[in-house]
């Protein structure tokens, strides 16, 4: 017996899950500027790997015992592939929402949805998983089709935690987001919306009209300037949606498929003994004076490695992936132009989470250390400096990868004595321009000479003076010869130097493969 009526059945409601929504609704998406999801499938993935799965699920018509009409699942799930490497995507279908329902959540009482497909995939083959997410969670219509209300249950909850401490999770917001797919921006090791057409919320407007009786437009409530600048739930800005997919595309290059792999290996022919000219004269000497610590970052590591993340979120810290000699590795960096890098709440949480990140996916981490200390003033014991900046020190102690740190200014305090962990080795060097001590001199001396200072006939030159006696002894050349500094270098030699730190740990990273004891979280 021949299966061809059957086969070309197959073929026809496939054709009819492509039309999505529907020509009028496909154009309204067009018209606002995005893209449909397999569009957006397509601009992702290598071309031609997408592997749909469930693409005959969704609401029939028949008259007869004939299919009438076909309204294709509004969230569209498989597997592909980028740069070659397979992984899990799925996405909510905008234009097929209203004739399909709810996109991407498991409905009350039902154990299998398509919206959670793409985490069962990830998660038995062990696949990076990318959300793109368009659309909202509950839809309060459903209560009228079930005629009763239910008590939310976060089911499909464990599924995510355990993803988070095994593979690479991707979330980008690619159009208004609410609900539960808004938690799901939360929930993922990389999240990124694009200018414009993305905006975030727990509840859009009405609601929060409704509830708070105050009116709000969407970009106001959670858009870029929201969730990138200040709430730090998203990490990167994108300037459209090819760009978005294009960060996706870097970001995962840089991470192994999963947690029982190492870090993929790129060619490289950037000369691990280059050394550069320019970084002998990158730290100004006048101490106020602050540099463009990117610039160090591209002349250390090779050549267009670079991709930053987070960078609008604790801007006084600049969290990046790069490579040395092709390898993956993760960089700390302060920024002086930013509250002279000193370390606030923000930038704290930025990197407990980054150094989090490094640990579970066995990424060596390299700390260009210039860090006056925890951020001061009301505001920011009232931003919670001291709890989120313990949190991130205990994340350093708790990491267990290859940890280098390279001393460029100064280490001053809790904040800059957490520059790495003390319980184990790490490679340190400082380079000459390279000054440190519990408190910085200047404050430091008005502080604990307060009274023989105001005692004094001429108290500015008193304090001058006990100053003056300070900065003789923070040359670090004294340090070196207490082997309180390992070693004290020539700039231009670091990236050669860690380049050679980076042969001798790639035989022990990482001790063990697997999941870390202590789980990744959000």
């Amino acid at each position: 017996m021949v299966w061809q009526p059957e086969v070309d059945e197959i073929n026809r409601r496939r054709a009819m899950a492509r039309e999505m929504g529907g020509e009028d609704r496909v154009r309204d998406q067009h018209e606002r500027g995005k893209l449909t999801i397999r569009e957006r499938i397509d601009g992702l993935l290598d071309e031609g790997s997408f592997r749909e799965r469930g693409a005959l699920a969704g609401q029939t018509e028949y008259e007869d015992g004939e299919l009438k009409r076909f309204h294709a699942a509004s969230y569209v799930v498989g597997i592909g592939e980028i740069e070659g490497r397979p992984v899990s995507v799925g996405g909510g279908d905008y234009t097929a929402r209203a004739l399909s329902g709810t996109a991407g959540v498991r409905p009350p009482g039902r154990t299998v949805s398509k919206g959670g497909h793409d985490e069962d995939i990830a998660l038995g083959l062990k696949l990076p998983m990318i959300r793109l997410i368009d659309g909202f969670g509950a839809d309060i219509r459903s209560v009228e089709g079930m005629a009763r209300t239910y008590i939310p249950e976060l089911t499909m909850w464990p599924v995510p935690t355990k993803l988070m401490s095994e593979v690479p999770v991707v979330s980008a917001a690619l159009g208004a987001v609410a609900g539960l797919p808004a938690a799901q921006m939360g929930i993922c090791h990389f999240s990124i919306m694009v200018k414009g057409i993305s905006q975030i919320f727990a509840a859009g407007p009405p609601v929060v009209k409704r509830a708070l009786g105050l009116d709000v437009s969407k970009e106001d409530l959670g858009g870029v300037q929201i969730h990138a600048y200040r709430s730090g739930l998203v990490n990167n800005v994108a300037e459209d949606e090819a760009d978005a997919f294009a960060q996706i595309r870097r970001f995962l290059s840089y991470l192994p498929r999963n947690v029982y792999e190492t870090p993929p290996v790129a060619d490289c022919d950037d000369p691990v003994d280059r050394r550069e000219e320019e970084l002998l004269s990158l730290i100004p000497r006048d101490r106020q004076r602050p540099y463009d610590v990117r610039r160090m970052v591209e002349l250390i590591f090779d050549e267009d490695s670079t991709f930053e993340i987070a960078r609008h979120f604790g801007s006084s810290l600049v969290t990046m992936f790069a490579r040395l000699n092709g390898h993956p590795v993760g960089v700390l960096a302060n920024d002086p132009l930013r509250l002279g890098g000193a370390m606030d709440g923000p930038a704290a949480q930025k990197m407990e989470k980054f150094v989090d990140l490094c640990d579970t996916f066995h990424l060596p981490v390299v700390n260009l250390v210039d860090q006056p200390g925890f951020m001061l003033g009301p505001n920011a014991e009232a931003g919670g400096t001291l709890k989120h900046g313990a949190r991130a020190l205990c994340a350093i102690e708790a990491a267990t990868i290859p940890w280098a740190t390279v001393i460029v200014r100064r280490v001053y305090g809790v904040a800059g004595g957490g520059h790495q962990s003390f319980r184990r080795f790490a490679f340190r060097v400082a380079w000459p321009s390279g000054e440190w001590g519990s408190i910085p001199i200047e404050g430091g001396v008005m502080a604990a000479y307060r009274r023989e200072i105001e005692a004094a006939d001429d108290p500015d030159a008193y304090r001058a003076e006990i100053e003056q006696r300070m900065v003789q002894r923070r040359n670090p050349f004294g340090a070196a010869e207490a082997f309180n500094a390992e070693d004290l270098i020539d700039p231009r030699d670091t990236r050669p130097m860690l380049c050679e730190w980076l042969d001798l740990v790639t035989d022990l990273l990482p001790p063990e493969l697997g999941p870390k004891l202590r789980p990744m979280r959000p």
